[in-house]
C-alpha cells in the first residue's frame, strides 16, 4: 500500500506528518512510503534522513497525490499553491486520507470528499478511549500548545517569573492564571509551576480539580459554576448558556485583574469558544500583563483577541496564538507522526498491504468522516446537509 506524505503549505506550518524514525518502522512492516521532497526540512528532518529510512522522494505534488493509496497530512484541505487545484480533486477516487480535517467547520470540503468517494479519517475525531490513547494527536498537539503558550507569555512579561532573593531585595513570583484545564491547560500549569510562578486555574468541569491541584496549582471554583455534569462523554466541556457564562466572567474578573500572565485554553468541539475575559477585565489588569489565547483560531476566550496577531490593549499584550504546535516543529512532528502511524497501522492489514475497514471497531467508526460516496460521521453529515440546503438543495 502506497502511503504518501505531502509537504504542508499553510502559512507558518512547519510540521510534517511522518518523521524518518516512524517511516522506517512502517517500511519494515510492509508499507511503501513516498515523501514530497522538502516536506520535513522546516521540522529539521532533511530529505536524506527519509531516504535512509526507506522512503522514496518525489518532487511533483500532483503525481504524488495521484498515486497514493493513503495520504497522511496535518492541516485541513485547501487549494494547492503549486497546482492551483483543490487537494480533494488531486486525490484519486477511492483513495484514503488521514489528517486534521476539522470536518464540522469544513462542510463544503467534506461534501467534495464524499463526491469523489474518498475514505477520509479525521485525527480530531478519534475517540478519547484507552485503546485509542496512542493515536490521540489532539492531546499531543495540546501538550505542545500549553508548553509554548507559557514560554511565549513569560518571554513577553516585563518581570521575572520565579521568586528571586537578590541584593536588591526579594522579588515576588509572577501570578499565572490558566483558564481551561484540559491537556493544554494542564501542560501550561505544569510549565508555569516549573518556572516558579504562583498558578491558579479554572475549569467548568469538577473532574479537573484534582488534576490541577496535583500539579501544585490552586483550583478556582464556585459551587454553581463547577459541576461533574458539565463535561460530555469525551471529557470535553459542554456548551453553556449566556447567563451561565456571564456568572463565570463576573467570578473571574478579580483574578484576571490580579494576574501577570493569563493563558486561555477553553474550547468546545464544533462551537465557538466561551468568552471568559471581557475587555473591561483587561482594562483593569496591570500594565505589562500578558494574555495568551489558545482559542484564538475559533474566536478566542478573550474579547480583545485577534487571531494570529499580537495586540496591545489598555497596556496589556494579547496574543491571538494560532497553530502554536508549529512553533516547536521537531517534537510536535515526532509526536504527531507516532499518533498517525499508530492509527494507520490500526486501520491496516498486518503486512501493510491494504486498509481493512471494520466499522464495528469504535476507533474506525467514530473517526471516519466520508466513505463510499457518503458522509458517515453523524455531526458532520448534519453540517453538510445544512450547507447543501443553503446552496439550493441536496447533492
Amino acid at each position: 500500500m502506497k502511503v504518501v506524505v505531502p509537504k504542508e503549505f499553510f502559512a507558518d506550518e512547519r510540521r510534517v506528518a511522518l518523521v524518518p524514525e516512524t517511516v522506517a518502522k512502517l517500511v519494515k512492516q510492509g508499507f511503501e512510503v513516498r515523501v514530497q521532497a522538502g516536506a520535513g526540512v522546516e521540522a529539521y528532518f532533511p530529505d536524506a534522513l527519509y531516504q535512509e529510512a526507506g522512503a522514496a522522494l518525489a518532487s511533483d505534488p500532483a503525481a504524488l497525490y495521484a498515486e497514493a493509496d493513503v495520504v497522511l497530512k496535518i492541516q485541513q484541505l485547501d487549494v494547492h499553491p503549486a497546482t492551483g487545484r483543490h487537494e480533494a480533486e488531486m486525490l484519486r477516487e477511492d483513495a484514503a486520507l488521514i489528517s486534521f480535517l476539522e470536518p464540522l467547520s469544513q462542510p463544503a470540503v467534506m461534501d467534495r470528499l464524499a463526491a469523489r468517494r474518498i475514505t477520509s479519517f479525521s485525527m480530531d475525531a478519534i475517540p478519547r478511549t484507552t485503546t485509542a490513547q496512542r493515536m490521540d494527536a489532539l492531546s499531543s498537539m495540546a501538550t505542545v500548545a500549553g508548553y509554548a503558550a507559557v514560554l511565549i507569555g513569560a518571554a513577553a512579561l516585563p518581570r521575572f517569573v520565579p521568586m528571586l532573593v537578590t541584593a536588591a531585595g526579594t522579588i515576588a513570583p509572577a501570578r499565572v492564571f490558566v483558564l481551561g484545564a484540559g491537556i493544554a491547560g494542564l501542560q501550561a500549569i505544569a510549565t508555569a509551576r516549573r518556572m516558579g510562578a504562583v498558578v491558579e486555574a479554572y475549569d467548568v468541569r469538577l473532574a479537573a480539580k484534582e488534576e490541577v491541584e496535583s500539579l501544585g496549582a490552586r483550583f478556582v471554583s464556585a459551587a454553581d459554576l463547577t459541576s461533574a455534569d458539565m463535561q460530555d462523554a469525551g471529557g470535553y466541556a459542554k456548551e453553556q448558556s449566556a447567563e451561565f457564562l456571564q456568572k463565570v466572567k463576573d467570578m473571574l474578573k478579580d483574578r484576571v485583574k490580579n494576574s501577570d500572565l493569563i493563558v486561555t485554553t477553553a474550547r468546545i468541539p464544533g462551537a465557538r469558544p466561551p468568552l471568559l475575559v471581557t475587555e473591561d477585565a483587561v482594562r483593569e489588569m496591570k500594565p505589562g500583563s500578558v494574555i495568551v489565547d489558545l482559542a484564538a483560531d475559533m474566536g478566542g476566550n478573550c474579547e480583545c483577541t485577534e487571531a494570529g496577531k499580537l495586540v496591545l490593549k489598555h497596556g496589556v499584550n494579547v496574543y491571538g496564538l494560532v497553530n502554536p504546535a508549529s512553533r516547536m516543529p521537531l517534537h510536535a512532528s515526532q509526536m504527531y507522526s507516532r499518533n498517525i502511524a499508530n492509527f494507520l497501522v490500526h486501520l491496516s492489514e498486518k503486512d501493510g498491504s491494504r486498509l481493512k475497514l471494520d466499522f464495528e471497531d469504535e476507533i474506525a467508526r467514530e473517526s471516519c468522516i466520508t466513505h463510499g460516496g457518503e458522509v458517515r460521521h453523524r455531526r458532520t453529515r448534519e453540517r453538510v446537509e445544512a450547507w447543501r440546503q443553503k446552496q439550493g438543495g441536496a447533492r
